[in-house]
């Protein structure tokens, strides 16, 4: 069964959904100062189900806004976030800090017993006892889903919009079939997000669309900052300046999120046509682990989001039948020749065997090892096929505007990779 998160515009007044949002925000701040509270002057950490209780006595005789489990849910978000601290500290991330921050708005949750019902392309969600239920006009492609399909129901402000929207969590309650026998290998990269052959066929999912998101964004926040270390820390142009580099990071991120679910969709397309059972990811989760690079190489690192692009993979792989092992070693599988299994560090995107003489694309015989590695145990028993490309973010027809590097051709429209 897959789960989908369905993103729409919120048409409520703002003065109400701004209420909702601080209300999970006292809810969730009074959790949390009394958490701390109790640690810093009895040194006991109260379990979740004890806080619970303890915020809900508190809150006895106060007049309540939001339905029961959605309180119940703003307070468990603060154990939730100690909970990803635990688990970050025992992989040996010791900067990481616990929630210490009061919020003056916080994302309100709707779980499932939360929706009234889904009745003629309107969904109603329930308020505490007294107030009216939240009428939410479903769009077009939601009409006729069933309550019981609704997991959970988001009311989430949008930093890049300055706007309010639903996000909707649903279950299609549908099994996949397998959608096939083959296995594939993926070769996940900084320059080519992917690259993945099945031993036939190879296709080289070339996105340089995202780079060139990364490398303006860095530079646009390299000039922000400059500008802010000129100005007096909560000064109001100080302010305005930092008001400025959140929503512009927002941006960002919403443009990269959308980059990477073309990418992810365009690997699941290719596998589910060719009739792939399983794809074979390389492990590259330790790749900056330990490593000393140069500025330049330590921000390449950085911006590339492998992690969001094999989730992205894994969850719309899962929908059509198709299984993901994403923790295949990737050791030597881009220096060991397909042909004759001589081992050569390439430079560039083409690997020249020095002993064979064979050629082929770098990455496709890094994809082509990682199958092979993961269906025999060893690298070299998977052909290398001569691979093509696919573009998943279209940009023909834009032109690269002056001051970027690289001037516009007059008259030309630019192709950009």
């Amino acid at each position: 069964m897959s789960v989908r998160t369905y993103q729409f515009a919120c048409q409520l007044p703002q003065s109400k959904t701004d209420a909702l949002n601080m209300e999970s925000a006292r809810i969730y701040n009074a959790v949390m100062v009394e958490h701390w509270r109790i640690y810093r002057k009895k040194g006991v950490w109260l379990s979740q189900s004890v806080a619970e209780k303890l915020n809900d006595n508190y809150d006895a005789d106060t007049s309540k806004l939001l339905h029961a489990h959605s309180i119940d849910a703003a307070q468990q978000a603060f154990y939730k976030a100690c909970k990803q601290v635990h688990t970050r500290r025992k992989q040996g991330d010791d900067h990481v800090r616990f929630p210490y921050k009061r919020r003056r708005f916080r994302t309100t949750v709707w779980k499932s017993s939360g929706v009234y019902a889904v009745e003629n392309g309107v969904m109603y969600l329930s308020l505490a006892r007294g107030y009216e239920r939240l009428a939410v006009k479903l769009p077009s492609h939601l009409i006729g889903m069933a309550e019981c399909h609704i997991l959970e129901v988001r009311l989430v402000f949008n930093k890049s919009t300055f706007r309010y929207s639903w996000h909707v969590v649903v279950e299609d309650g549908v099994q996949p079939e397998p959608n096939g026998q083959s296995i594939a290998g993926v070769d996940l990269g900084e320059i080519h997000p992917a690259v993945i052959t099945d031993g036939v066929e190879a296709c080289v999912v070339s996105c340089r669309e995202l780079r060139a998101l990364h490398q303006g964004r860095n530079k646009r926040i390299a000039s922000i900052d400059a500008k802010l270390a000129t100005y007096i820390k909560g000064s109001r142009r100080w302010r305005k300046l930092k008001a400025r580099k959140c929503r512009f990071l927002a941006q960002c991120a919403q443009k990269q999120r959308d980059i990477e679910h073309k990418i992810a969709r365009s690997v699941v397309d290719w596998a589910q046509e060719r009739e792939i059972g399983l794809l074979a990811i390389g492990d590259v989760r330790d790749i900056a682990d330990g490593k000393r690079l140069n500025k330049k190489s330590q921000q390449k690192i950085a911006n590339w989001s492998h992690g969001t692009i094999r989730k992205y993979i894994g969850y719309k792989a899962a929908e059509v039948g198709i299984e993901v092992n994403d923790k295949v070693s990737e050791r030597y599988s881009t220096q060991t020749c397909p042909s004759c299994g001589q081992r050569h560090k390439p430079k560039g995107r083409i690997f020249m065997c020095p002993n064979c003489g064979s050629r082929f694309h770098r990455d496709v015989v890094g994809a082509a090892n990682i199958a092979s590695r993961y269906a025999f145990d060893e690298l070299g028993r998977y052909p290398t096929p001569e691979p093509k490309y696919c573009h998943p973010v279209d940009v023909r027809g834009k032109r690269s505007p002056f001051g970027t590097g690289e001037m516009a051709r007059f008259g030309e429209n630019r192709l950009r990779l």
